[in-house]
């Protein structure tokens, strides 16, 4: 049961293309947003859609496959665990940020032209 505890997944598409940052000794990162949709009916009997975003993190060997395949509105299914960060800007004010570190990484649409 322990690998059950802080696993996320989510299908959806993303927001905008992959953001790359290559650090010191060509590690690389990745930042994505993705996009879910939700549906359901209200007491008037009509149907509300709302669109949750989520912040994506990929580290490591999976950075290269968004990298050269993944591009603005392609949909994928992501696995992975949330983090939360704190922090203080110079100003005093205080933020925060929840972002998916993603673990594993699927390609669900079909082929593109």
């Amino acid at each position: 049961m322990n690998n059950l505890r802080n696993r996320v997944t989510l299908i959806g598409r993303l927001g905008k293309e992959p953001e790359v940052r290559t650090f010191d000794g060509n590690k690389k990162m990745v930042r994505m947003t993705l996009a879910t949709n939700d549906e359901h009916t209200d007491k008037q009997g009509q149907k509300v859609k709302s669109t949750q975003w989520h912040n994506l993190v990929v580290w490591g060997g999976l950075c290269d496959a968004c990298e050269k395949y993944l591009t603005k509105g392609k949909e994928i299914a992501v696995e992975g665990k949330i983090t939360y960060r704190f922090w203080d800007d110079k100003e005093g004010n205080k933020h925060n940020l929840t972002e998916i570190n993603v673990t594993d990484l699927l390609m669900v649409g079909g082929k593109e032209n």
